[in-house]
């Protein structure tokens, strides 16, 4: 019974530090790959808005211009860009 508590004692901490370092990882590499800055990107998340069941809006930066696209179940629907400083009809 000692053995077993000891090596619980030993391998739970040793577990727990796996599972804090795989997600410290996971959150880390999903912003992309490590070493490219945000500015060096073409396409960048500006924002994004829930509106519900799988439907979101969400600003996406491209070339310099802000792009308001509507996300849902499969469909992805542009809305509205911005290259003048407020947001035309798409």
């Amino acid at each position: 019974m000692l053995e077993y508590l000891l090596r619980l004692a030993l391998l739970l901490p040793l577990v727990g530090g796996l599972a804090w370092a795989s997600l410290w990882m996971w959150k880390r590499l999903q912003t992309g790959l490590p070493g490219v800055a945000a500015q060096d990107r073409l396409v960048r998340l500006v924002e994004v808005l829930p509106l519900g069941a799988g439907n979101k809006l969400a600003v996406v930066e491209f070339g310099g211009r802000l792009h308001l696209i509507a996300l849902g179940r499969g469909t992805i629907t542009p809305i509205a860009i911005d290259d003048r400083g407020d947001f035309d009809a798409a």
